[in-house]
């Protein structure tokens, strides 16, 4: 049961309709195919037509917005019985695992954006994932020396890191929830036991992985049928082994998972894998530590964006793309036509160029990011952007205050885009933004026997190379010792880990003199910060509620081409001018999933959920 806050009031409100969703005004923003208050926008993007897609959901205690109405809904009532938003994100974290086992997991990591309303402080909470002792950039090469495939490298034992995520729900919980762990894990325990229907996004995901998954009996166990066939939208998802996990966690704690018995298992999978062994052992778990890191904050436009830290480049890069736009003549642009595209493709490229060249865990290595994130450097940066002409293909990097002499030009790991996000708000106004993966769908494959949970692959988030073109170390590329927790807060700054593979992770709150008025994050591998920043630009600049932010078509560009969504890319007319002044565009699928919170001046909640996913905004 949930033991009610004291402090919290006892009278539960009823549920508050769903209101429309407010028509723009003004001059059309976008082309004349798109009106993003048109809810057939949605289901163009996206294959789906999500519940509150037409409009946000609005609400005056506390709001829900997960990817899973499961999640959504125990969150919810953890809300309603007097938990707080740190209790039901752990609660959202817990059942989607099982709801969601493909995207994120206690085999994988998080990090976790805090907004507390008690000391008005907003916190960062970093529970990635990290390199056991001994991997190193050869690691991923084979007997003779050859660089694998990233497409074999992401399957099997040799991709597993450490988790985290298990580990930062229990230091929420601890340091900010009213719950107990084990009061947390109760309703994923349910749900895994008696199991739920298998939609077709489930299934649908499951056949596209039948081949990594068939390597492993245990994963095949779990996702297929008795016959061998994978499972089928309108078959019963059950999952006993998971609910008997949680249980003994519950039971014993977080050292059941780091030190006991399942920790041997999660060592004995990944050791023992017969395709492609991995590193990790019993030390490395037993080490492992979650760390509170102080967050990334850059004031655009009177609002001051808040966001994560490294090893998340989602912070940084963000703020980074918004003093772009800021020293930039963005905002005068009419949105969704191609002078304030060009521009925004132009910003992101731009960042991307310094994310690849200077970001990576700030405990290994020197990271220029108060000279990243300088107003000044913004400017110089801005005079790149100008509206005739694109960028070239490869933006090139800059060199901001603080930073190492210039090197050549770095790639980035590619990212897929598996992953989930949700948000929590609550009555007190305590806000919980939270980003959580097991990096690719389904991870490294592998279900650990008899544990029914998936670990993940984030190891392939590192860069395969060690050192560049010219002989200088690529920030972002793994390294086999332990190093102190330097940038970490409090106690765990005395500490040592492993590296911590950079990540695109953007989870968000977005405060207005000093209250919080929105918070969002999307999955989406590296195109998560370009999601975010389309959906915050769509709020702050453009004025749209939130849903409509949401539902209205992405621009999205990582220093290459330009990926538009169907409803821009179709327009010709839009498409050829972007052409014409040098972008590369490509058509671009539905691109990720943000769930997001309004907290209104008004003292209403607005949540939304994206229709381009599965996924369910509620609130009370």
């Amino acid at each position: 049961m949930i033991r009610r806050n004291p402090s919290a009031p006892t009278r539960r409100c009823a549920l508050v309709a769903v209101l429309p969703l407010l028509l723009l005004c003004a001059a059309p923003a976008f082309p004349q195919s798109v009106d993003p208050s048109d809810p057939g926008v949605a289901r163009e993007i996206g294959d789906r037509f999500g519940p509150g897609a037409s409009g946000p959901y609005v609400a005056r205690n506390g709001m829900v917005s997960t990817a899973s109405h499961q999640a959504t809904m125990a969150a919810l009532e953890t809300l309603r019985a007097g938990g707080n938003a740190f209790d039901a994100a752990a609660v959202a974290q817990f059942v989607l695992n099982v709801t969601e086992p493909y995207a994120s997991g206690i085999g994988g990591g998080a990090f976790l954006v805090l907004y507390d309303a008690e000391t008005g402080k907003v916190r960062n909470i970093d529970g990635r994932e990290e390199a056991p002792r001994g991997f190193h950039a050869d690691s991923f090469r084979d007997a003779d020396g050859k660089l694998v495939p990233f497409n074999e490298r992401i399957t099997g034992g040799h991709s597993v890191g450490v988790p985290g995520t298990l580990a930062a729900m229990a230091h929420l919980l601890e340091n900010y929830g009213t719950i107990r762990l084990a009061e947390a894990l109760e309703p994923a325990i349910r749900i895994a036991r008696e199991g739920f229907i298998v939609t077709e996004p489930f299934a649908r995901n499951i056949r596209s992985h039948v081949e990594r998954l068939s390597l492993y009996p245990a994963s095949a166990r779990l996702f297929f049928r008795p016959d061998g066939t994978p499972l089928q939208a309108g078959d019963r998802f059950r999952n006993p082994d998971f609910a008997d996990t949680l249980e003994r966690i519950a039971w014993e704690g977080l050292s059941a998972f780091y030190e006991g018995e399942i920790a041997e298992d999660i060592v004995k999978t990944v050791r023992e894998d017969t395709r492609r062994p991995g590193l990790l052992t019993l030390e490395d778990l037993a080490n492992y530590r979650p760390v509170e890191r102080e967050p990334v904050s850059v004031r655009y436009r009177g609002y001051d964006v808040y966001g994560m830290n490294l090893p998340s480049s989602g912070g940084i890069t963000l703020g980074l793309m918004l003093n772009l736009l800021e020293a930039s003549d963005f905002a005068e642009a009419p949105p969704f036509r191609a002078d304030s595209i060009h521009r925004m493709a132009d910003a992101q490229n731009l960042a991307f160029a310094d994310r690849n060249r200077y970001l990576g865990d700030a405990d290994f290595v020197d990271v220029p990011s108060q000279g990243l994130l300088d107003k000044h450097y913004a400017k110089e940066r801005a005079e790149l952007l100008e509206t005739e002409r694109a960028l070239p293909t490869s933006a090139p990097f800059g060199v901001p205050p603080g930073a190492p002499v210039a090197r050549a030009d770095a790639t980035s790991a590619p990212e897929p885009v598996s992953t989930t996000h949700f948000t929590v708000v609550d009555r007190d106004r305590n806000v919980a933004s939270v980003t959580t993966t097991i990096e690719q769908h389904f991870g490294s494959g592998l279900v650990v026997p008899g544990r029914g949970f998936l670990l993940n692959n984030e190891l392939t988030d590192f860069d395969a190379e060690a050192l560049d073109e010219d002989g200088n170390p690529v920030p972002n590329a793994p390294d086999g010792e332990r190093k102190t927790r330097r940038t970490a807060l409090g106690d765990a700054a005395e500490t040592e880990g492993g590296k911590r593979p950079r990540s695109s992770m953007t989870p968000t709150i977005v405060l207005r003199d000093g209250k919080p008025r929105f918070a969002l994050g999307s999955p989406g591998g590296s195109q998560i910060i370009g999601i975010t920043l389309n959906v915050l630009l769509n709020l702050v600049d453009h004025d749209m509620d939130v849903q409509a932010a949401i539902n209205a078509p992405r621009a999205i560009a990582r220093n290459g081409p330009l990926e538009l969504e169907a409803p821009l890319f179709r327009d010709r007319e839009l498409r050829e001018e972007l052409e014409r002044r040098g972008f590369t565009v490509r058509d671009a699928q539905a691109i990720g999933s943000v769930q997001a919170i309004e907290i209104g001046e008004d003292g209403w909640l607005r949540g939304a959920a994206d229709p381009r996913r599965e996924g369910l905004a509620v609130g009370y």
